[in-house]
């Protein structure tokens, strides 16, 4: 296997070398081998300094410049296969489902042909190539919420086999399909974009928990709610029997061409590579402040994000299931609310890994220490805080009401209750 990888950038409706990152030590170290970053100096002179949709990464901006890390540069950790996707690719490279980081890098110049964002390693792409002969298969939406036999079929014959990709991030089992003209749904590498009409990420139940069919039936519903608290949202969430549909906002169709901007989680924005990467939301409001095109706005929806998660009890906030789009005009943003669910519900019993430095309070924050601290930290006045939180408190006094009104589980209306309360409490005293 080579020491190295090409990445390749979408730009300007194709794909196209951009960069090479050298392993400077042994693959068998996964990510914590020292690399060595270059791009192509071709690429380098047409997009010089660019930090937007050009560059691999916010913190790798376009230049001629080798960068050397005593790991991955942290950006390749959001095209690498994790969660159900990496287990289904071990399997399919012949490695025992529960290896761990020497394996890294055959997953990486396997499974990432086809990522979220607009980069693509393009030795996986070959891989898929050499491996997985192009055949392109339509399937109604009946055949995908059936699960029917032609569906499996077709996906074992990707090395698809319970209905995951390597190409999604994640434990839930997941596709990416693109939904054509002619009304039928394609595995999204197979379909030409000259035929797109819309791009879904597409999330399946797994196995027989209740507790884990009422997380993902419930994920629509708390999109609603988003709308309900003015978070960004991108579009109306569809579920088919026990089928999640999800429009993706890295894809963009205008004038019959796909357009992929760049998406970056937290993680990745602050330089650290490997699992598991955790932060304050301190440390990620100054994040956003330093990156984002229009900071306040981002820190003002960051805000709103961790108080409907305190509320609704989506304790799953780590710093994957945040991340900013890169677009190709300069612009820097939060993008729209993903993976908001009542993950309270999880029978692994998830904790809130991303906290306030001061008075988090086991997962209930002090709200007006939070405005204190966001206000140091991010250099914003105190009272454009105050007010941004006082105008949240009708939303929350009515939340309840419209949970009930939209069909909210009972049993997640019970458990929210107090929470909500709290909040109301609070922003009420501020």
């Amino acid at each position: 296997m080579n020491n190295y990888c090409t990445i390749q950038i979408f730009n300007q409706q194709q794909w196209q070398d951009c960069a090479i990152v050298e392993l400077m030590e042994a693959s068998n170290l996964g990510w914590e081998a020292q690399t060595r970053t270059s791009y192509l100096f071709e690429y380098a002179i047409s997009y010089m300094d660019q930090r937007d949709a050009h560059a691999l990464s916010f913190n790798f901006p376009v230049n001629v410049q080798s960068i050397h890390c005593d790991t991955w540069p942290a950006f390749l950790m959001d095209l690498l296969p994790q969660g159900f996707g990496r287990k289904e690719l071990l399997h399919q490279l012949n490695f025992p489902e529960n290896t761990q980081q020497h394996a890294d890098w055959a997953l990486l110049n396997a499974g990432a042909s086809n990522p979220i964002g607009n980069l693509r390693i393009k030795e996986a792409n070959e891989w898929l190539t050499k491996n997985y002969p192009n055949k392109i298969h339509g399937f109604t939406l009946q055949e995908i919420t059936d699960r029917d036999e032609k569906f499996i079929e077709s996906l074992a014959s990707f090395g698809l086999f319970v209905g995951g990709s390597s190409g999604v991030q994640g434990e839930w089992p997941k596709l990416l399909l693109t939904q054509a003209h002619d009304g039928l749904f394609y595995l999204d590498h197979t379909l030409e974009d000259s035929h797109a009409k819309k791009h879904w990420l597409v999330k399946f139940s797994r196995g027989q928990d209740s507790r884990l069919e009422k997380i993902l039936s419930q994920e629509a519903l708390y999109m609603k709610v988003a709308q309900y608290l003015e978070l960004n949202v991108f579009q109306d969430i569809e579920m088919h029997g026990r089928t999640l549909f999800i429009p993706r906002f890295d894809r963009i169709i205008q004038n019959d061409q796909v357009i992929r901007l760049a998406q970056e989680s937290i993680a990745s924005l602050s330089q650290r590579a490997g699992f598991g990467v955790k932060l304050s939301h301190n440390q990620i409001c100054r994040l956003i402040a330093e990156s984002c095109t229009h900071p306040e706005i981002e820190i003002f929806e960051y805000l709103k994000r961790d108080l409907a998660n305190v509320a609704l009890g989506n304790k799953d906030n780590h710093t994957r299931n945040t991340a900013i789009q890169r677009n190709f005009d300069g612009t820097i943003q939060l993008t729209p609310l993903y993976d908001f669910a009542p993950m309270w519900l999880h029978p692994d019993g998830i904790a809130r890994t991303t906290r306030w430095e001061l008075k988090d309070q086991g997962g209930s924050p002090n709200w007006k220490s939070v405005i204190e601290q966001v206000s140091a930290s991010c250099d914003i006045d105190q009272q454009v805080l105050l007010d941004m939180f006082k105008a949240q408190l009708p939303l929350y006094s009515g939340l309840m009401a419209f949970m009930q009104q939209i069909g909210i589980d009972q049993d997640i209306i019970k458990n929210s209750h107090y929470r909500i309360e709290n909040i109301c409490q609070q922003l009420s005293e501020l």
